[in-house]
């Protein structure tokens, strides 16, 4: 009798430890600009392109050729680099977001997530290096 009861008891607590020991999930950063910042950059080199009225606008860090930048605030970037060339190679800081279509394509596409990463950018500040030019 006293050994059944244990047996249940042990079952019992089988079932309901996993349930109490659980922790949840953990949360994931939200995508878009504005939302969960990722990480921050501060006078990170990149080569910044953008059409000529600047409302396109979009990096690639130098040395990180899997990783595309969007500007979420091109217009106001744009005043800050239209002297200068698409293509150039500037400082960029800011906070960095996932970007909302890679995020949900990715889900797909292991391969994709592994090598190749798309986010968008809420730049602070956009300036030429001028280390060591004269």
């Amino acid at each position: 009798m006293r050994g059944n009861l244990i047996r249940k008891f042990l079952v019992i607590l089988i079932i309901i430890l996993p349930a109490i020991s659980y922790t949840g999930c953990k949360k994931q950063k939200k995508c878009g600009c504005g939302k969960d910042v990722l990480f921050t950059i501060t006078n990170q080199p990149a080569y910044v392109y953008f059409n000529d009225t600047g409302s396109i606008m979009y990096m690639s860090a130098v040395g990180d050729p899997y990783s595309t930048y969007h500007f979420c605030n091109p217009v106001e970037m744009y005043e800050k680099v239209k002297t200068y060339q698409s293509g150039d190679e500037l400082l960029v800081s800011g906070h960095v977001y996932w970007e909302c279509n890679y995020v949900y394509q990715s889900s797909n596409n292991s391969y994709q997530t592994s090598m190749y990463k798309v986010y968008n950018i809420l730049a602070t500040n956009v300036f030429l290096d001028m280390y060591g030019k004269k």
